[in-house]
Protein backbone atom coordinates (compact mmCIF):
# COMPACT_ATOMS: atom_id res chain seq x y z
CA UNK A 1 0.00 0.00 0.00
CA UNK A 2 2.70 2.94 1.02
CA UNK A 3 4.40 1.79 -2.68
CA UNK A 4 0.90 2.28 -4.15
CA UNK A 5 0.42 5.62 -2.49
CA UNK A 6 3.86 6.93 -3.03
CA UNK A 7 4.40 5.71 -6.77
CA UNK A 8 0.86 7.41 -7.86
CA UNK A 9 0.96 10.09 -5.30
CA UNK A 10 -3.07 9.88 -3.59
CA UNK A 11 -4.37 10.05 -0.43
CA UNK A 12 -3.79 6.93 1.88
CA UNK A 13 -7.30 6.49 2.14
CA UNK A 14 -8.09 5.90 -1.39
CA UNK A 15 -5.52 3.14 -1.53
CA UNK A 16 -6.91 1.80 1.59
CA UNK A 17 -10.49 2.10 -0.27
CA UNK A 18 -9.12 0.21 -3.50
CA UNK A 19 -7.43 -2.68 -1.52
CA UNK A 20 -10.77 -3.24 0.38
CA UNK A 21 -12.96 -3.41 -2.14
CA UNK A 22 -15.60 -5.48 -1.67
CA UNK A 23 -16.71 -5.98 -5.06
CA UNK A 24 -13.00 -7.13 -6.14
CA UNK A 25 -12.94 -9.38 -3.14
CA UNK A 26 -16.25 -11.17 -4.17
CA UNK A 27 -15.09 -11.94 -7.48
CA UNK A 28 -11.70 -13.47 -5.92
CA UNK A 29 -13.51 -15.26 -3.51
CA UNK A 30 -11.28 -13.50 -0.86
CA UNK A 31 -12.87 -14.22 2.67
CA UNK A 32 -10.27 -11.32 4.57
CA UNK A 33 -11.37 -7.77 5.05
CA UNK A 34 -8.24 -6.73 1.99
CA UNK A 35 -6.87 -7.63 -1.38
CA UNK A 36 -3.52 -8.65 0.49
CA UNK A 37 -2.23 -11.36 -1.59
CA UNK A 38 -3.73 -11.08 -5.05
CA UNK A 39 -1.99 -7.22 -6.03
CA UNK A 40 0.22 -9.23 -7.82
CA UNK A 41 4.20 -7.87 -7.99
CA UNK A 42 5.17 -6.67 -11.31
CA UNK A 43 6.37 -3.90 -13.43
CA UNK A 44 3.46 -1.31 -13.43
CA UNK A 45 3.71 1.78 -15.48
CA UNK A 46 0.55 4.00 -14.52
CA UNK A 47 -0.31 7.34 -16.16
CA UNK A 48 -0.12 10.34 -13.86
CA UNK A 49 -4.10 10.42 -13.77
CA UNK A 50 -4.17 6.61 -12.78
CA UNK A 51 -6.44 6.17 -9.42
CA UNK A 52 -5.52 3.56 -6.77
CA UNK A 53 -8.99 1.81 -7.98
CA UNK A 54 -7.49 1.78 -11.35
CA UNK A 55 -4.23 0.54 -10.72
CA UNK A 56 -5.44 -2.15 -7.68
CA UNK A 57 -7.54 -3.19 -10.50
CA UNK A 58 -4.89 -3.84 -12.86
CA UNK A 59 -2.73 -5.47 -10.65
CA UNK A 60 -5.60 -7.80 -9.77
CA UNK A 61 -5.97 -8.62 -13.04
CA UNK A 62 -2.10 -9.17 -13.42
CA UNK A 63 -2.96 -12.01 -10.81
CA UNK A 64 -5.91 -13.48 -12.60
CA UNK A 65 -3.58 -13.99 -15.79
CA UNK A 66 -0.61 -15.38 -13.59
CA UNK A 67 -3.27 -17.39 -11.96
CA UNK A 68 -3.35 -20.81 -14.63
CA UNK A 69 -6.28 -23.07 -15.43
CA UNK A 70 -3.90 -26.09 -14.27
CA UNK A 71 -3.94 -24.71 -10.71
CA UNK A 72 -7.45 -24.76 -10.33
CA UNK A 73 -6.99 -28.83 -10.81
CA UNK A 74 -4.59 -28.89 -8.17
CA UNK A 75 -6.73 -27.33 -5.92
CA UNK A 76 -8.70 -30.45 -5.63
CA UNK A 77 -5.63 -32.50 -5.74
CA UNK A 78 -4.57 -30.67 -2.34
CA UNK A 79 -7.67 -30.19 -1.00
CA UNK A 80 -7.72 -26.69 -0.34
CA UNK A 81 -9.34 -23.31 -1.54
CA UNK A 82 -7.44 -21.41 -3.94
CA UNK A 83 -7.29 -18.49 -0.68
CA UNK A 84 -5.38 -21.10 0.67
CA UNK A 85 -3.05 -21.94 -1.37
CA UNK A 86 -2.49 -17.56 -1.78
CA UNK A 87 -2.09 -17.96 1.87
CA UNK A 88 0.51 -20.70 1.48
CA UNK A 89 2.26 -19.01 -1.25
CA UNK A 90 2.74 -15.46 0.38
CA UNK A 91 4.81 -17.13 3.07
CA UNK A 92 6.40 -19.54 0.76
CA UNK A 93 7.38 -15.66 -0.83
CA UNK A 94 8.60 -14.61 2.43
CA UNK A 95 10.93 -17.69 4.06
CA UNK A 96 12.76 -18.69 0.55
CA UNK A 97 15.86 -17.22 -0.50
CA UNK A 98 16.51 -19.87 -3.02
CA UNK A 99 14.35 -20.82 -5.72
CA UNK A 100 14.92 -24.12 -6.22
CA UNK A 101 13.96 -24.19 -2.84
CA UNK A 102 10.39 -23.02 -3.02
CA UNK A 103 8.16 -25.82 -3.47
CA UNK A 104 10.60 -27.98 -0.74
CA UNK A 105 9.37 -25.29 1.99
CA UNK A 106 5.93 -25.44 0.81
CA UNK A 107 5.89 -29.29 1.11
CA UNK A 108 6.94 -28.78 4.42
CA UNK A 109 4.14 -26.22 5.76
CA UNK A 110 1.42 -28.54 3.80
CA UNK A 111 3.40 -31.52 5.75
CA UNK A 112 2.95 -30.08 9.63
CA UNK A 113 -0.74 -29.61 8.44
CA UNK A 114 -1.22 -32.49 7.59
CA UNK A 115 0.16 -33.52 10.56
CA UNK A 116 -1.62 -31.06 12.50
CA UNK A 117 1.82 -29.27 13.75
CA UNK A 118 1.98 -25.61 14.27
CA UNK A 119 3.57 -24.03 11.45
CA UNK A 120 5.74 -21.93 13.14
CA UNK A 121 6.36 -19.83 10.61
CA UNK A 122 7.98 -16.91 11.22
CA UNK A 123 7.07 -14.72 8.34
CA UNK A 124 3.84 -14.69 9.73
CA UNK A 125 5.24 -13.20 13.03
CA UNK A 126 6.67 -10.65 11.07
CA UNK A 127 3.46 -10.12 9.89
CA UNK A 128 1.69 -10.35 13.16
CA UNK A 129 4.18 -7.06 14.44
CA UNK A 130 3.00 -5.33 11.89
CA UNK A 131 6.51 -3.42 11.75
CA UNK A 132 10.12 -5.28 10.27
CA UNK A 133 12.33 -7.19 12.41
CA UNK A 134 15.76 -8.53 11.78
CA UNK A 135 15.37 -11.60 13.79
CA UNK A 136 11.90 -13.00 15.34
CA UNK A 137 12.70 -13.09 19.31
CA UNK A 138 11.69 -15.63 21.77
CA UNK A 139 9.09 -12.20 23.18
CA UNK A 140 7.54 -12.06 19.94
CA UNK A 141 6.47 -15.64 19.73
CA UNK A 142 3.85 -14.60 22.13
CA UNK A 143 2.24 -11.66 20.23
CA UNK A 144 -1.68 -12.26 20.72
CA UNK A 145 -2.90 -12.46 16.75
CA UNK A 146 -4.89 -14.57 14.31
CA UNK A 147 -1.42 -14.40 12.12
CA UNK A 148 0.31 -15.83 14.59
CA UNK A 149 1.28 -20.06 13.94
CA UNK A 150 3.30 -20.75 16.62
CA UNK A 151 -0.16 -19.97 18.69
CA UNK A 152 -2.43 -21.09 16.21
CA UNK A 153 -2.99 -23.83 14.39
CA UNK A 154 -3.41 -24.11 10.73
CA UNK A 155 -2.99 -21.19 7.73
CA UNK A 156 -3.24 -17.93 9.00
CA UNK A 157 -6.52 -15.54 7.92
CA UNK A 158 -5.43 -14.69 4.68
CA UNK A 159 -1.97 -14.03 2.69
CA UNK A 160 0.73 -12.17 4.18
CA UNK A 161 2.34 -10.87 1.24
CA UNK A 162 2.07 -10.61 -2.14
CA UNK A 163 3.07 -13.46 -3.63
CA UNK A 164 4.84 -13.81 -7.38
CA UNK A 165 4.89 -16.53 -10.08
CA UNK A 166 6.89 -18.88 -8.83
CA UNK A 167 5.80 -19.29 -5.44
CA UNK A 168 2.50 -19.44 -6.34
CA UNK A 169 3.76 -22.39 -8.38
CA UNK A 170 5.39 -23.66 -5.84
CA UNK A 171 1.95 -23.58 -3.22
CA UNK A 172 0.09 -25.53 -5.77
CA UNK A 173 2.41 -28.28 -6.95
CA UNK A 174 4.53 -28.76 -3.60
CA UNK A 175 7.59 -30.83 -3.68
CA UNK A 176 7.04 -34.80 -2.49
CA UNK A 177 9.37 -34.82 0.15
CA UNK A 178 9.20 -35.90 3.79
CA UNK A 179 10.83 -33.12 5.85
CA UNK A 180 8.70 -31.56 8.47
CA UNK A 181 11.51 -29.06 9.42
CA UNK A 182 14.11 -26.38 8.05
CA UNK A 183 16.17 -23.95 9.32
CA UNK A 184 17.93 -21.25 7.53
CA UNK A 185 21.71 -21.16 7.48
CA UNK A 186 23.67 -17.30 6.58
CA UNK A 187 23.55 -18.35 2.94
CA UNK A 188 20.38 -17.92 2.23
CA UNK A 189 20.00 -21.80 2.16
CA UNK A 190 17.67 -23.97 4.03
CA UNK A 191 18.47 -27.16 5.87
CA UNK A 192 15.61 -29.59 5.44
CA UNK A 193 14.85 -32.65 8.21
CA UNK A 194 12.06 -35.15 8.83
CA UNK A 195 12.85 -35.94 12.75
CA UNK A 196 12.99 -32.70 15.62
CA UNK A 197 16.09 -34.74 16.74
CA UNK A 198 18.00 -34.18 13.36
CA UNK A 199 16.49 -30.21 13.07
CA UNK A 200 18.13 -29.66 16.38
CA UNK A 201 21.43 -30.99 15.04
CA UNK A 202 21.06 -28.86 11.46
CA UNK A 203 20.01 -25.80 13.31
CA UNK A 204 23.65 -26.41 15.82
CA UNK A 205 25.18 -27.32 12.11
CA UNK A 206 24.13 -23.84 11.07
CA UNK A 207 25.06 -21.54 13.94
CA UNK A 208 28.87 -22.58 14.38
CA UNK A 209 29.50 -22.64 10.54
Amino acid sequence: RPLLVRALTVPDDSVDSAVSDSALRARLGVPTPTLEGYLFPDTYVFAPSTTARQAVGEMVNRFERAWKPEYTAQLAVLGISRHAAVTMASIVEKEAKLPEERAVIAAVYYNRLRKQMPLQADPTIQYALRHHVDRVLYKDLTIESPYNTYLHPGLPPGPIASPGGASIRAAVTPANVPYLYFVAAPDGHHEFRTTLAAHDQAKQLVHTN
